[in-house]
């Protein structure tokens, strides 16, 4: 799997938002992150291109690699 892929498909294991997918999280709250700082490794990381793709509009590009069922 690639990295977007593998971030679209990350779920969010904290917070208010625990268990959603990280491609799922609402924006605002991803802007909240980028202000604060994203946490540390690769959730941070992963966040961090969630943020990028829903800044830039690129949610219908990446929309087909979110897996439906988790194998």
């Amino acid at each position: 799997m690639n990295p977007v892929q593998d971030a679209i498909n990350q779920i969010m294991p904290f917070g208010k938002y625990s268990g959603r997918k990280l491609i799922h999280l609402p924006e605002p709250y991803l802007v909240w992150f980028h202000q604060q700082g994203f946490p540390a490794g690769k959730l941070g990381e992963q966040l961090a291109l969630i943020y990028e793709i829903k800044l830039n509009g690129l949610e219908d590009t990446v929309r087909p690699l979110i897996r439906t069922t988790d194998i």
